[in-house]
């Protein structure tokens, strides 16, 4: 008969995320996960996997939680200026407002190397194409309806706002001026006209 969980595998996830975001893979180790998670190594293993498992699901988790957030803030109806430009305001505000300096967690994986996991590296990617993609998207519409001039490529914007952005939550993991993130998303939307 199998044994019965003495905890709950979705908390326990919950928790590895936290660490996981906040001191990255390589400089969390299996000790500091025991610890912080409060279960045995060989439930950790039985449960997750390994280290690199555990930090997959963790770093999965993440993301399904952040997309479909900027998904849905870029495509309401009405506007769409103002979303995308209140988008930017948030990545600077956001940069500058994390405390504990945790940044964005796949900014930190990009920046920690982690990339170079083939796994890991297509779910960068693919993070940064569903923003890029929903910035296009919001910033065609603009265009249609008039709010940036014709002669603006949509999609090269959202490049730029998504490097922009990613850069902000770089600058963030820092000690922030926050003089130098407000003045980069001010000039971002002047460049939007």
């Amino acid at each position: 008969m199998a044994r019965t969980k003495e905890f709950d595998p979705d908390a326990v996830l919950q928790k590895a995320l936290e660490l996981f975001w906040e001191r990255g893979y390589e400089a969390t180790s299996m000790a500091d996960l025991v610890e912080h998670l409060g279960i045995a190594r060989a439930s950790i293993y039985a449960t997750f996997g390994g280290k690199r498992d555990l930090y997959v699901k963790a770093f999965e988790r993440y993301v399904e939680t952040r997309d479909p957030g900027v998904v849905e803030m870029l495509s309401q109806p009405g506007p769409a200026l103002p979303a995308v430009r209140a988008m930017v305001r948030a990545y600077a505000e956001e940069s500058l407002c994390d405390e504990r300096r945790r940044g964005c967690m796949v900014v930190n994986a990009a920046v920690e190397g982690m990339s170079r996991d083939p796994q890991i590296g297509r779910r960068i990617e693919a993070s940064w194409d569903v923003l890029e993609a929903a910035l296009t998207s919001a910033l065609t519409r603009a265009r249609a309806q008039g709010e940036i001039s014709d002669d603006k490529d949509p999609r090269a914007l959202a490049r730029f706002l998504l490097v922009l952005m990613q850069g902000m939550r770089v600058l963030g993991r820092a000690h922030p001026e926050p003089g130098r993130l407000r003045d980069a998303a001010t000039q971002a939307l002047a460049v939007l006209g």
